[in-house]
């Protein structure tokens, strides 16, 4: 409808370009302009769909959605071995010099985790080499397995050479690997079980190995992502507040929508076996005027316990939590009366806030996800009360009172309007300071199908309408000023019985057909 109001004003610019002293009166008539306007190009789209031959709203939206590595993580850590001699001693060809077997602690704040299998990850090996012969670091992480074999790694640093150490670095894939993290005795967490030792060339020389020298081995875990992971996951928060706009509303001006059998959910999808609270914060909607409402009701701001899932490899099963909102427990319809542009949800979830209840047999596998949406399905039943919507667009228009030009007419439409509701159209010319010079209105409404006859082709109600734009001698002559126009429709839908607005279904086949054309009186000069 935007590009039909700007066409109706764009009209005013006929003119030629030819100077003379004769000068006489035409009237001009021309078709400008000939559409349909359905909603059938908006059905695909995530808002609009049909039921039983009528529209019906769906405003299904996902407000966050965690997966294995939002909840489990592994940050990038580096263990770091030094090993001295007490002593000076000469080191023979095949000597073992330096290693030991070591328990490392993993930095994983409230994470207790016995058990991760890594989709993703590296380890950087680094080695430093004092002596002055090659050196054979084997790295070995006896509880850290693929397809049951213990990973394990030789490689070979070159001789010191002098007080510079003999360098090797090398780096491992984890992927596919399985860490078991429960530490020497298998009942602690988060535990990584090390074995590294260091020995001399077996066909190399003999070399001295002074109380000065520091061999060192160094293993950077880098770059983890989790496919599997066991354990006790903390009672961690995740709370936000996220937006979800709906700017094909801005257009809204006043008026009122009455909008029937809504009903508004949340549902919570927990896919991880873990047990959860649940919270809907807030939930305010603002409309293009800036007016607020925040929905309001028993499920709003209250704790709603979330079930772990069920089953394992193959069998998971998510559980799933629904908060409902409709007219008989909350404002649901004042929140969606206020036609609303921005909506901001704020929400809390808490895992395993009675702690650890499960003994660290908290699960999280691959497909595991915790899934918030919001979904808002309903019939398009609406009910308009001098609903009024606008838009604006910036113009120019130039005419030369020397040339051919405009100086009055009438922009005619004819409308077959197959909504069951009507519309008043009036249009302003503003200045460059946004003041009002002239306001075009039509000579009638275009009404609403309610008030026609059946359509044999579509099968519905249409009603055509004839509506005549004037524009006078003054509105043309300030044509060269306006720089902006505001066009403003105010819409009922009206029961053709008691002429009173009511709520309306949109039929499917719903649609306005227009034909704009233009009779105009110009004044030429040859």
């Amino acid at each position: 409808m935007k590009n039909f109001y700007l066409i109706l004003l764009l009209s005013l610019t006929f003119a030629s370009c030819k100077k003379e002293a004769t000068v006489w009166e035409s009237d001009w008539n021309a078709p400008l302009v000939s559409d349909t306007l359905t909603l059938a190009n908006l059905v695909n789209d995530s808002t609009l769909s049909v039921s039983s031959g009528y529209y019906a709203i769906d405003l299904t939206r996902t407000l966050f959605d965690l997966s294995i590595n939002d909840v489990v993580d592994i940050p990038d850590t580096t263990i770091a071995q030094n090993y001295t001699s007490a002593i000076n001693l000469e080191v023979q060809p095949n000597t073992t010099f330096a290693g030991s077997v070591e328990t490392f602690t993993l930095e994983l704040d409230d994470l207790q985790l016995k058990q991760v299998t890594l989709r993703e990850g590296y380890i950087d090996l680094r080695v430093q080499n004092p002596v002055e012969t090659i050196a054979y670091c084997l790295i070995k992480l006896p509880k850290v397995k693929k397809d049951g074999v213990p990973l394990q790694k030789l490689i070979a640093a070159p001789a010191a050479n002098g007080s510079t150490d003999g360098v090797v670095t090398s780096t491992i894939d984890l992927a596919g690997y399985t860490l078991d993290l429960t530490g020497i005795t298998g009942g602690s967490y988060n535990e990584l079980l090390t074995d590294f030792s260091v020995t001399t060339d077996p066909s190399g020389p003999a070399a001295w190995l002074y109380n000065t020298d520091v061999t060192r081995v160094k293993v950077t875990i880098r770059d983890a992502s989790i496919f599997y992971a066991q354990g006790y996951f903390g009672s961690r928060v995740l709370s936000d507040t996220t937006e979800v706009d709906l700017t094909m509303l801005d257009v809204y001006e006043s008026g009122m929508l009455d909008i029937d059998n809504l009903n508004l959910s949340f549902e919570v999808e927990n896919g991880i076996k873990v047990g959860a609270l649940a919270k809907i914060l807030n939930v305010v909607s603002e409309n293009a005027q800036g007016s607020s409402v925040a929905l309001a009701g028993p499920n709003v701001g209250n704790n709603i316990t979330v079930n772990p899932a069920t089953g394992g490899w193959g069998t998971l099963t998510p559980s799933l939590t629904n908060l409902n909102f409709n007219s008989s427990n909350s404002n649901i319809e004042a929140y969606f009366e206020n036609l609303g542009t921005k909506h901001k949800i704020g929400y809390y979830f808490q895992l395993n806030p009675w702690g650890n209840v499960s003994g660290g047999w908290d699960q999280i596998f691959p497909d595991s996800r915790v899934i918030v949406k919001m979904k808002a399905q309903m019939p398009l039943s609406l009910g308009l009360h001098d609903l009024v919507l606008k838009d604006t667009f910036d113009i120019s228009l130039n005419q030369d009172p020397e040339k051919t030009r405009v100086v009055s007419g009438d922009l005619i439409l004819k409308a077959k309007n197959g909504f069951p509701m009507n519309a008043e159209v009036t249009a302003y010319l503003l200045n460059a300071n946004g003041s009002i010079l002239h306001t075009i209105s039509g000579s009638e409404k275009i009404e609403s199908s309610q008030y026609g006859s059946l359509d044999s082709q579509t099968g519905i109600l249409v009603k055509t309408s004839d509506v005549v734009f004037s524009l006078t001698k003054e509105m043309v002559d300030d044509v060269n000023d306006v720089t902006q126009i505001v066009v403003k429709a105010k819409f009922n839908s009206p029961d053709a019985t008691t002429g009173m607005s009511q709520m309306m279904l949109i039929p499917e086949k719903a649609f306005l057909g227009i034909k704009l054309k233009s009779e105009f009186k110009t004044e030429n000069k040859f």
